[in-house]
């Protein structure tokens, strides 16, 4: 399929999701950057875009044991703006992967949704 306007895949290194999620890309031909939040860190305007984008529901995983030790005043006053904080102290916060590009922007891995995705802007990509 070739490259994406930089694609990034943003995660940890020992997150299956991630894992998952580079073996798709890489098997699809699809060119991309790996970003580590443990290691690169996540800046501040990126995290705003995609809280505004996609609401820190989307966002946060609430799943995670990151999550579950967070005080229950903090989880109960979350929106957008107090996210950014919470979750640039705790990065580990952010459900993973963020697949992000031009026209993407997706959060956790499924091959379904990725596939849709890829197939859909290849064919735009084609079309241009």
């Amino acid at each position: 399929m070739g490259s994406f306007n930089s694609l990034i895949l943003y995660g940890i290194k020992n997150c299956d999701s991630v894992k998952n999620a580079k073996r798709w890309l890489q098997s699809s031909g699809i060119h991309f950057k790996y970003h580590d939040f443990r290691e690169d860190g996540i800046d501040h305007r990126r995290l705003q875009r995609w809280l505004n984008t996609l609401g820190w529901e989307s966002i946060i995983n609430r799943r995670s044991t990151s999550w579950k030790t967070l005080d229950s005043k903090v989880r109960k006053a979350l929106n957008n703006e107090r996210a950014i904080q919470v979750i640039l102290e705790n990065p580990t916060l952010i459900k993973r992967p963020v697949t992000e590009s031009g026209k993407i922007l997706l959060v956790g891995f499924k091959v379904a949704e990725y596939t849709k995705y890829f197939a859909r802007l290849g064919k735009e990509k084609n079309n241009d």
